[in-house]
């Protein structure tokens, strides 16, 4: 037995499921998990998918009058209540418009219609307090300030006017449609204005956003049984449909016991013990918290009812069948005599007329009952020792802003590694569900998920990336790429382009999503496009680094994909004269340079060496392109005398290297230097670091091999063309 009793697992996980995937699926009740079930037989993740879907579908509607007017005043306050985490959207109901009466004669008709027009229309609405006014723009402008929302919602919540109520919870849930507790308020604050309706539209949206919590059940479940009509013999059956919804959405949560219980307390109390029978057989197959106890209470279920009462008639007919067989077989086999053919045993489940062998049989049937599920039992039982370690270390099963310990992540990695190895489809699909409850605003969970359903579910990897980039993530651009990328498999280019350019809108200037729109074009056949979106990066910069990174890839794109030289050189030539302290536009320039005839190219490319040496890049930096020129002199160069002058401009450059390092070395304070000089020296620090890393200078030798340092520098995080993640050392990391 596991310990069940350990703090680490008292609390109740609330989780989701998907939304709907499709737009309305009717409600069915899921049949009963019977004893002999085992997770090999259960279905395919297609099925998972389409339970799912039944899940979070719309629940069983009845006709219902339209909801009253909003009455002028509130008639109470809202109660106080503690703040809680998991949550999306309210209607809101105009009122009725009222209707107008005609007087009896026909003295002042017109007179008399705008009196009755004015008696009847209701009061205007109040004007909007200037603080709620003040709290809802701060949260219009910044949706990311969780403790803004707080405020805004403990303020309309006192001041208890519907208006702001709605106006302000809706928005919230567009942002934050896992906090729970929230819907509760905002379905309480309707029900306690005599909106019983939409309270009740306002749970279902909750549950619709959030299938997964067994709390928002529970309240959902509380409230239709309070405002259900006791007299209306169609009440029943909606309340069990309701919980078949409950059950089959959360009812594979770890931690969804307390669903469980409801669901057998409220069929007791409706002497339908046939019924908790049957819920007994499918909580007892399914991994729970509580497991161990639901089979104490199913045992104590049935020692204490009779099983015609408790079993189904076609259950109860074929277990006494099986019995008296096994009765007569036992009895032969004492005596050794051939069996006696069965005696007439009573239609149906009426009694034995012999009152000691209806005892017996009681008391069998109620052996063997226990004993089918006990099998069962002692499956799930292996099943949970496996899943308890990762369950106990789930500290925070629900939703919240701040971030989870590092700890808390590698245990959700690990149970969804080991789920995907050895877990049913079904019980893959709850976990990463339970999972991005707690890590909704981690987007490696939700490419994994995204990853794990593509080879079986399209629509399904559709709907996480658009709920993940809608609701959760919308300023994280790599899963705004990966589903760019999905809709690009899938064949859909425009909405690759849609979902690009609003990413882009929202983080301007972020060179990742540019250069993916960029590609995109180019694979779609749009070269006249790719070219016009890296010159609108290159006007657009935000600085002299941004725009010589993307003319380098404009560059490269003119002469690679294109075949224009003449055009890439003057790229290339017109960033330089836009920044003329980058060395990767020097070498890039010298790349195209060497591509073509060397020996026609001498002359241009000792104007590129010299251009780079009298800019005002930093020394070492300079020092590179010297030797460098004194390289290409010595192995392509006709004329002796500039390789004379290159030799002794290097070697100048070399002894002003060596003196400012022996001034560093001596404890050389630079402080004293002009602001702007210190400056400037720093912020060529980074761009000389980098046109460093390809190579070692040799101070004592000429490096002959040093053409081939050119394709090395392409390999730097400047060629890369998939490497975004480099591009951080150039950009800030986007907000979170």
């Amino acid at each position: 037995m596991l310990n069940t009793d350990s703090p680490a697992m008292e609390s109740n996980g609330d989780a989701s499921l998907p939304a709907d995937w499709s737009d309305h699926v009717a409600s069915e009740p899921i049949t009963n998990a019977s004893q002999e079930t085992s997770e090999k037989q259960l279905g395919s993740v297609e099925k998972a998918v389409e339970n799912f879907q039944i899940a979070v579908a719309q629940l069983p509607e009845e006709e219902q009058p339209p909801p009253p007017p909003l009455p002028s005043e509130p008639p109470c306050a809202p109660e106080n209540q503690p703040l809680d985490f998991h949550n999306n959207q309210a209607m809101a109901i105009p009122p009725e418009d009222g209707t107008s009466q005609a007087t009896e004669d026909g003295m002042d008709i017109e007179d008399a219609s705008k009196e009755t027009v004015h008696e009847i229309l209701p009061p205007p609405e109040p004007p909007l307090p200037m603080e709620f006014e003040r709290l809802f723009k701060g949260c219009q402008e910044n949706m990311e300030d969780f403790n803004g929302w707080v405020y805004l919602l403990q303020y309309v919540e006192q001041e208890n006017m519907l208006e702001p109520v709605r106006k302000s919870f809706d928005l919230f849930f567009q942002r934050y449609p896992y906090c729970y507790g929230y819907w509760k308020k905002y379905a309480d604050i309707e029900r306690k204005h005599g909106n019983i309706h939409v309270a009740e539209e306002v749970y279902r949206r909750g549950l619709q956003a959030i299938p997964l919590s067994v709390d928002l059940w529970l309240h959902y479940m509380t409230f239709i049984k309070e405002n259900s009509d006791t007299t209306d013999p169609e009440t029943e059956g909606r309340i069990r449909a309701a919980y078949e919804h409950a059950v089959l959405a959360a009812g594979t949560d770890f931690r969804s016991d307390r669903l469980w219980e409801s669901f057998i307390g409220w069929e007791t109390e409706q002497q339908k013990l046939a019924n908790v029978t049957a819920i007994y057989d499918r909580i007892l197959g399914i991994p729970t918290q509580l497991y161990s106890q639901h089979f104490q209470k199913f045992k104590e279920h049935v020692q204490t009812n009779n099983p015609k009462h408790f079993l189904s008639e076609e259950e109860f007919v074929q277990l006494r069948l099986e019995l008296s067989k096994a009765t007569l077989a036992s009895m032969a086999r004492e005596t050794d005599e051939t069996p006696a053919p069965p005696e007439d045993l009573p239609p149906g489940t009426e009694d034995l007329p012999d009152p000691a062998k209806r005892v017996t049989e009681i008391e069998n049937m109620r052996h063997k009952v226990i004993e089918n599920r006990q099998e069962v039992f002692n499956h799930n039982e292996h099943e949970v020792s496996k899943r308890w370690a990762f369950e106990e270390g789930i500290k925070r099963p629900y939703f919240h802003v701040k971030s989870l310990e590092r700890t808390q992540l590698n245990n959700w990695k690990e149970y969804l590694e080991f789920e995907i190895e050895n877990g049913t489809p079904e019980r893959v699909v709850v976990l990463f569900e339970r999972c991005l409850i707690a890590c909704a605003l981690y987007e490696d969970f939700w490419i994994k998920y995204a990853k794990y359903l593509e080879s079986y579910s399209t629509d399904g990897v559709r709907h996480i990336f658009k709920k993940a980039c809608t609701i959760h993530l919308h300023r994280k651009p790599v899963i705004h790429l990966q589903w760019a990328a999905f809709e690009e498999q899938q064949g859909y280019p425009d909405e690759a382009r849609r979902i690009l350019k609003t990413m882009e809108e929202m983080i301007p200037s972020l060179a990742m999503v540019r250069l993916r729109r960029v590609n995109l074009e180019r694979r779609q056949g749009n070269l006249e496009e790719a070219e016009a979106l890296l010159r609108e990066g290159m006007e657009n910069s935000r600085n002299t680094i941004e725009s010589s990174f993307y003319a380098v890839k404009l560059a490269r794109l003119l002469l690679k994909v294109q075949r224009s030289l003449s055009k890439a050189k003057k790229v290339l030539l017109d960033a330089i004269d836009r920044d003329e302290t980058s060395p990767r536009l020097y070498l890039n320039l010298l790349e195209l340079e060497f591509n073509e005839d060397v020996a026609q190219n001498e002359a241009e490319i000792i104007v590129i060496f010299d251009r780079a040496l009298k800019s005002q890049m930093p020394l070492e930096s300079r020092l590179l392109f010297a030797q460098r020129k004194v390289e290409f002199m010595e192995d392509f160069g006709t004329d002796v005398n500039v390789l004379v002058a290159a030799y002794d401009e290097h070697q100048k450059l070399q002894r002003e290297s060596e003196a400012l390092k022996q001034k560093a070395e001596n404890g050389y304070d630079s402080s004293g230097e002009p602001d702007a000089k210190r400056q400037r020296t720093d912020e060529m620090d980074a761009a000389a670091a980098a046109a460093m890393t390809d190579m070692q200078a040799n101070n004592a030798a000429y490096n002959y091999n040093w053409y081939q340092q050119y394709g090395a520098w392409q390999q730097n995080s400047w060629g890369q063309y998939g490497q975004y993640a480099q591009y951080n050392q150039y950009y800030p990391p986007p907000p979170t």
